[in-house]
């Protein structure tokens, strides 16, 4: 068994994966009961496949358990990736960015690429037929914006994402959530759209937590796949471990 561990900005998410097929995906909001499952399916598969992806804070005594007990392969900057990183900074690049794009060229070889990821983030990602990554954009998520209205206003209300039919609010929470929603499905059509007027032959990715709320209200042909980051970390997972093959003495 392999278990894909992506330590987000609000969650921890990990999926099983058996004999390289997805299987499961638990979420968790606490430490201690990440702590608690991983010690308990150590127990119960010896020397457990572990590849991790943090963005987030991980707990210190849980990662140098993990070490010790597990196959363990932490992602990180340093790591092999099937793609030509040309990022000006290639080391602020974020590694779950990093993930997804390493995904996108394993799972559409040879195309243009544009992965979006819609999570307390928007992040867009572009890796040319060329397996070139060039780069992206970075804004608020949803749950962020209706977040910042509540913390940046006296009164305006907090809010969460509901299904609307309607352009013109005709109230304040309708006018909310018609700004947010209506604001970032255009935002991505937008940015597809833009992507596409430079790149005709363009396969687009949309995944994370708000992945089936967007899919369904934008215009453009898309591949939806909100556990496409997990899957990506165990297709990494296998090209990092042949990788090191190759480049054995």
């Amino acid at each position: 068994m392999i278990l894909a561990i992506d330590i987000g900005n609000t969650r921890t998410k990990i999926a099983k994966f058996e004999n390289n097929r997805f299987s499961e995906t638990l979420f968790f909001d606490d430490e201690k009961k990440v702590d608690f499952f991983l010690k308990k399916i150590s127990t119960e598969h010896e020397k457990l496949q572990i590849i991790l992806s943090s963005v987030g804070k991980i707990n210190e005594e849980t990662f140098n358990w993990l070490k010790q007990n597990t196959n363990l392969i932490v992602i990180s900057h340093k790591s092999s990736f099937p793609f030509k990183n040309l990022y000006v900074t290639p080391n602020t690049l974020g590694i779950d960015r990093m993930v997804l794009a390493a995904g996108s060229v394993m799972q559409f070889p040879k195309e243009n690429r544009l992965v979006i990821d819609a999570g307390t983030c928007i992040t867009y990602d572009f890796i040319n037929n060329n397996d070139e990554y060039l780069g992206g954009a970075i804004s608020p998520g949803l749950m962020l914006r209706y977040k910042s209205l509540n913390d940046y206003t006296e009164k305006l209300p907090l809010l969460h994402p509901e299904d609307i039919d309607y352009l013109i609010g005709d109230q304040t929470t309708n006018a909310i959530h018609s700004g947010i929603i209506n604001g970032v499905t255009t935002e991505i059509d937008g940015v597809i759209a833009e992507y596409q007027k430079k790149y005709p032959q363009l396969t687009v990715i949309l995944t994370g937590g708000d992945t089936l709320f967007l899919a369904k209200r934008l215009k453009n042909v898309i591949f939806a796949n909100s556990n496409f980051l997990l899957e990506s970390m165990n297709s990494l997972y296998q090209y990092i471990i042949e990788n090191d093959k190759k480049n054995l003495p």
